[in-house]
């Protein structure tokens, strides 16, 4: 069973699954693709990842890569919590350059469906924070692309301030969204 909601951008989805607890713990079925199918989700997943980022104020992204490998994104925390972050790049959207900013964590147990067309990043708000993501295309450096986690324009109030962000070298230069080139069209 799968609870499916719809964001402030309907493309992007909160998809939180079932758990089944008692004295023990929980059970929960993560991802189940007939289950998926019937609750409209298609995408077929090709690849796992696995983040941890030890420190509180970690922000990894805004990432995506550009087509034929563009993917879609399902992110999950198995343990700790993050403001998990997805900026529509579509540029006949008419939500071109928002955003939509869900909490997620071990402890709801929701995830963050993020289509093809968005940049997807987070900020760890708690330590040895580790993430779970599924993506519907292989990895290719030569179509990895970011955005500036910080660019204004995007208007995203990460729980850290920018100059205190713990970020990647290539993070910390990435372009903001007026000057990246269109790859959504």
């Amino acid at each position: 069973m799968l609870d499916v909601q719809s964001t402030a951008i309907p493309d992007v989805k909160i998809v939180t699954p079932k758990r089944m607890g008692d004295h023990r713990g929980f059970f929960s079925e993560t991802y189940n693709r007939q289950r998926f199918m019937e609750a409209g989700i298609g995408e077929e997943f090709v690849q796992d990842n696995h983040s941890l980022s030890a420190a509180v104020g970690t922000v990894r992204g805004l990432h995506f890569q550009s087509r034929p490998y563009a993917q879609t994104k399902l992110i999950r925390v198995a343990r700790g919590r993050i403001l998990d972050v997805a900026v529509d790049l579509r540029r006949s959207s008419p939500t071109y350059g928002r955003h939509v900013a869900v909490e997620l964590s071990a402890q709801n147990g929701r995830q963050l469906l993020v289509p093809i067309g968005f940049a997807h990043g987070f900020c760890t708000l708690e330590p040895d924070t580790e993430i779970l993501y599924k993506v519907s295309a292989y990895y290719s450096a030569a179509h990895d692309h970011g955005l500036a986690f910080d660019d204004p324009e995007l208007g995203i109030e990460w729980p850290v301030p920018p100059g205190r962000a713990i970020l990647s070298d290539k993070d910390r230069k990435q372009p903001r969204l007026a000057e990246l080139r269109h790859f959504f069209d």
